[in-house]
């Protein structure tokens, strides 16, 4: 116990937690644009684990951890597509094509992951870090928050703006009627399927950006199945933030922090088996639901497929 809250112990479980958290800010962000919009995004696993493997590859090929981040969100966004498609356009159910988008990823990655690099398992360099000057040389708290990839405060800076889109602009006016009134936006003149095509689309990018991080940043290699769960975490994060990104941004470091306990106890020098410290953010999940999920506010219209003139 005396490893606990000593300098190295605090400075690793917060980068740690940055870390971990960073690819839920993503997916939790983009997923609540999604159900902002009206669509109950299951299929966001399948965009994050497919965004991961064409982030890596992409990365890998070209060298450039900026080209990965780009091709991880078209990844994403490519498998959200298909989502648009089948769930918005045709008005299929949404749980049943978001489990089957997710399941196919999984085995589409771990196919092309096994005749690319089962051998091999190739690794990525470091990726680039952006030291904040002076606040990075604060004890503790610099080389945990402000010693990180580029990629971390954009995604920061992302939350706050996709706030401000939310209260001050006729996007965000639009989302929030796709998904509470779709038919009061539809008699207004604006297409109900085109904002949430958009927003569907908008989710996977950022969900394939997050699978990116994930890959090329937090971990340096891609493995198959290796979002474990974190698109789910992320659906949780959307529902529980009542539609405000802020909070969305809290839940996924407090997510991350339980997801960092691993390596921050073993620099602890505490003997806690693995299998228990991994289990924390499940068992987190579970806690949060059972505390806060029945106040958690949705969208009227959120998994119900817009028919012009139906009521």
């Amino acid at each position: 116990m005396h490893g606990l809250f000593t300098e190295p112990f605090l400075t690793s479980l917060l980068f740690g937690a940055i870390t971990a958290g960073v690819p839920l800010l993503f997916v939790g962000l983009g997923e609540q644009i999604s159900e902002k919009a009206g669509v109950l995004n299951i299929g966001i696993e399948g965009m994050m684990l497919f965004g991961a493997y064409t982030g890596f590859v992409a990365a890998f090929y070209t060298g450039s951890f900026a080209l990965g981040f780009v091709f991880g969100g078209l990844g994403g966004m490519l498998v959200a597509a298909l989502m648009a498609l089948l769930c918005v356009r045709l008005g299929m159910n949404q749980i049943v094509i978001g489990i089957g988008l997710t399941l196919g990823a999984e085995g589409l990655t771990a196919l092309l992951h096994h005749f690319q690099f089962a051998r091999s398992y190739p690794r990525l360099e470091k990726a680039p870090v952006l030291e904040i000057p002076g606040l990075s040389e604060i004890p503790v708290l610099g080389p945990a928050l402000f010693h990180h990839n580029l990629i971390v405060y954009l995604i920061v800076a992302a939350t706050f703006a996709v706030g401000w889109l939310y209260k001050h602009s006729d996007v965000g006016l639009n989302l929030e009627a796709a998904g509470s009134k779709p038919g009061a936006l539809d008699a207004a003149g604006v297409s109900v399927v085109a904002t949430r095509v958009g927003a569907v689309l908008a989710t996977g990018f950022l969900a394939g950006m997050g699978g990116a991080y994930l890959a090329n940043v937090g971990a340096g290699l891609f493995v198959p199945f290796m979002t474990n769960g974190a698109g789910f975490i992320g659906i949780v994060l959307a529902m529980l933030a009542r539609g405000k990104p802020y909070w969305v941004l809290l839940g996924a470091l407090i997510f991350g922090i339980s997801l960092a306990m691993t390596t921050a106890l073993q620099v602890a020098g505490l003997n806690i088996p693995t299998d228990v410290v991994q289990m924390l953010p499940f068992a987190m999940v579970i806690l949060v639901l059972v505390i806060f999920g029945r106040h958690s506010v949705l969208p009227a219209a959120l998994g119900l497929p817009y028919v012009r003139g139906e009521r």
